[in-house]
């Protein structure tokens, strides 16, 4: 299980991602696809075109690390159907959640409320 608090953000790859990539080409996608900085302290979610597998790529502080998960049955969202061609496809930890679980409604609605936001 990937605990993460709300306030950070997650991005999913728009299209479907080559699982032979490693630190390298997962960073690659996210500079070069996102146009995000991989060390940030976001987390980057790609998926098979199966949707079989998944990869979340994290930066911790410390390093870079890759969380994956193999579904023995069914298949995981399709996030790149939310989006337009080439948009952007942004989660919520709640719904990182329930993708990596395999919920089939993840990218058909949105699961979660927005963000509350004071003003100092």
């Amino acid at each position: 299980m990937l605990t993460v608090p709300r306030s950070v953000v997650v991005w999913a790859y728009p299209e479907p991602t080559d699982m032979r990539k490693g630190y390298n080409g997962l960073y690659a996608l996210v500079m070069n696809g996102l146009g995000r900085d991989p060390l940030s302290g976001e987390l980057f979610v790609f998926v098979n075109k199966n949707r079989t597998l998944c990869k979340v790529l994290m930066w911790d502080g410390t390093g870079l690390c890759i969380f994956m998960k193999r579904l023995e049955r069914g298949r995981f969202a399709a996030l790149w159907r939310r989006s337009e061609e080439g948009a952007e496809v942004q989660l919520t930890a709640s719904e990182l959640a329930l993708f990596i679980e395999g919920a089939e409604m993840i990218g058909r609605r949105a699961l979660s409320p927005k963000e509350i936001r004071f003003k100092a």
